[in-house]
């Protein structure tokens, strides 16, 4: 990263990089992006097919509670990753194991666990506040470029390489079930199997995500790129590599907007607010072409 760092600062003092690309928290930020993107985007995906939006969005909520117990054990406010991924992954098993266990509707039963999340998270974060700087949990809650360290750069790169890896090995196995469990059953798959990797994704994709687009936002940054991809594509193929294309691009203009601008934005809902423009657009052009 060093390295990385100093070309940059080079292209900078010679001209061919603006003034914002001289401060190192930025480059830092910008890789983190250049993983976050296509993780969230390639994830997304599969959140739409299977609609489990409002999962999604539950396991970001989780991340809350995680954080603030993960504080009040003593770890470090900006970086809390054991209890963030442990919550999480407990979370979204237990959710998961409820439900493949019981009648209750699964919406129903999403937004039973998304409330109880985030009324644990709510009273946590009153004891939390007692004992670190207001504006940490800030950074933690809706992302923040500042906070985004060469450690946290080796953790996004660990866990993008395993999503990698897995989509290398199982992405058309992942995709057959999520598509038709009972033609994937049919090809010897186990599509249960395969959901309970879906939720482990989403934990670490949501550890991985909560420095730049924050706790609460990961899920908007999940469903909204991934939602507007599939208003303007026609196939499987398309929407997935639209929405990578996407959701990359949403992380990489919200991070660097903000700065050129001088706005007090945070990274995270600068990142979902040019997501939702995206969607907005594509919503009107979808209106305007059934007019035509």
């Amino acid at each position: 990263m060093e390295a990385l760092r100093n070309w940059v600062f080079q292209l900078q003092d010679e001209g061919v990089l603006p003034g914002i690309f001289e401060y190192g928290f930025l480059i830092n930020a910008l890789v983190a992006a250049l993983i976050i993107g296509p993780l969230l985007g390639g994830m997304g995906s599969l959140v739409v097919i299977k609609r489990l939006a409002f999962f999604s969005e539950a396991v970001g909520h989780a991340a809350l509670t995680g954080i603030a117990i993960g504080i009040l054990l003593g770890e470090p406010a900006a970086h809390p990753y054991a209890s963030l991924f442990s919550f999480c992954l407990i979370f979204a098993l237990l959710l998961h194991w409820i439900k493949s266990r019981t009648s209750v509707p699964y919406d129903a039963l999403v937004g039973v666990f998304l409330a109880v999340a985030i009324a644990m998270g709510a009273a946590l974060l009153l004891w939390v506040a007692r004992k670190v700087n207001i504006h940490i949990l800030e950074n933690v809650l809706f992302g923040s470029i500042l906070t985004v360290q060469d450690r946290d750069l080796f953790i996004l790169a660990v866990i993008g390489a395993i999503c990698l890896l897995l989509a290398i090995m199982f992405g058309n196995q992942a995709l057959l079930a999520s598509l038709n469990p009972e033609l994937a059953r049919v090809n010897g798959i186990n599509p249960r199997l395969f959901d309970y990797v879906f939720v482990v994704l989403i934990a670490l994709i949501t550890v991985a995500a909560v420095k730049i687009a924050g706790a609460i936002l990961v899920g908007a940054m999940l469903l909204i790129p991934a939602t507007t991809a599939r208003l303007i594509t026609n196939n499987i193929r398309q929407f997935f590599w639209t929405n990578i294309v996407l959701s990359t691009v949403c992380c990489i203009v919200g991070i660097i907007l903000p700065m050129a601008l001088d706005l007090p934005v945070p990274s995270g809902a600068s990142i979902v607010l040019l997501a939702s423009l995206a969607f907005v657009v594509a919503v009107v052009c979808n209106r305007i072409r059934s007019f035509v």
